[in-house]
């Protein structure tokens, strides 16, 4: 099967070549032609010879079973290193590969993240949740409204929260940064944009003199843009050593306190528990369905096998008495002249 499939690709991707030539040679510069919901048109020039005419197919799969195997094999290893993988795709792969129909009504796309407020990101640090910070917001509010919680009990118990939100704090602050450099070079900035469009028109127009042009120019900008990166990073630390204080601060009401510390650990060490068993839940339930999904397949794919040797079988028999049938009326014919 896996020959002859190879074959049949090869011979697909030879037939559209031929087709795509007698394109090339004997249509029109524009060829319009009508669809659903208006008209569309195709050029000679979509197929030149820079175009590959290549068959959709991998010539290396042809089989449904095939197909499920590998997505399988994709979403075990997707499982074993979540943080690498594309969850969703795995999903979809898995799906498309069984055949499913309108798989948008079954699997949820994921929504890109939304700002939200700091009462918000508590709510999302404690469910373990992704969040992120986004330009425009009141960056300190969110600053300060973090530190806060992280004073409580219930951040000081769970390492994890503290994580989250402590990485939210930096992109706070490096949004925070990003754009204070913005309106305090405002006028750089603007000045830096005319001089990239005078850059593009002089490199239309080659010679000595517009080479030095050029060059200065870029001299220039990048003069300008080491100042602007050197400012932002100087405001990053100004905001960092403001942060690292307030955390001292709460560190050192956590540290003189060894059952909160006690309990944390406790905490901490249960969490990670049930996030395992969780995960381990999950991949055998998923790796026993998808067993019995290809299982069902193969089982489908070897009931077909078998109808259509028992129509061969039956269609060879018929063959072989209509075959019998007509040497016996030729026997007979020829004994009769005998």
């Amino acid at each position: 099967m896996s020959a002859i499939h190879k074959r049949l690709y090869a011979a697909l991707k030879q037939e559209f070549g031929l087709l795509a030539k007698q394109f090339k040679t004997y249509l029109p510069p524009v060829y319009p032609y009508d669809v659903v919901g208006g008209q569309r048109q195709i050029k000679q020039a979509d197929f030149n010879n820079l175009v590959a005419i290549l068959p959709v197919a991998d010539p290396n799969i042809f089989s449904q079973t095939q197909r499920i195997s590998l997505a399988q094999t994709e979403m075990q290893l997707a499982a074993a290193n979540p943080q690498l993988h594309n969850q969703y795709e795995v999903y979809r792969n898995m799906y498309e590969a069984l055949g499913v129909k309108d798989i948008d009504k079954i699997l949820i796309r994921p929504q890109p993240p939304q700002p939200q407020d700091p009462a918000l990101e508590h709510i999302a640090a404690l469910a373990g949740t992704p969040f992120q910070a986004f330009p425009n917001q009141d960056h300190r509010a969110h600053i300060t409204s973090h530190l806060s919680f992280m004073g409580t009990n219930i951040a000081k118990n769970a390492p994890m929260v503290n994580a989250s939100l402590q990485k939210n704090i930096f992109e706070h602050i490096s949004i925070m940064s990003q754009e204070h450099v913005q309106l305090e070079f405002k006028n750089e900035i603007q000045q830096m944009q005319m001089m990239g469009q005078q850059m593009q028109q002089l490199q239309m127009q080659p010679g000595p003199q517009t080479q030095q042009q050029i060059q200065m120019i870029q001299m220039q900008l990048k003069n300008m843009a080491d100042k602007i990166e050197a400012r932002k990073a100087e405001l990053i630390s100004e905001a960092m050593e403001e942060f690292m204080k307030e955390e001292q601060k709460i560190s050192s009401q956590f540290a003189n306190d060894p059952i909160a510390q006690l309990k944390a650990r406790e905490l901490d060490i249960m969490a990670q528990d049930n996030e395992r068993k969780k995960q381990e839940t999950i991949e055998k339930v998923n790796l026993e369905k998808m067993k019995a999904m290809m299982n069902q397949v193969a089982q489908d794919e070897k009931l077909q096998q078998n109808e259509d040797l028992a129509k061969m079988r039956a269609n060879t028999s018929l063959q072989k008495t209509v075959l019998a049938s007509h040497l016996k009326k030729d026997g007979e014919k020829n004994k009769n002249k005998v």
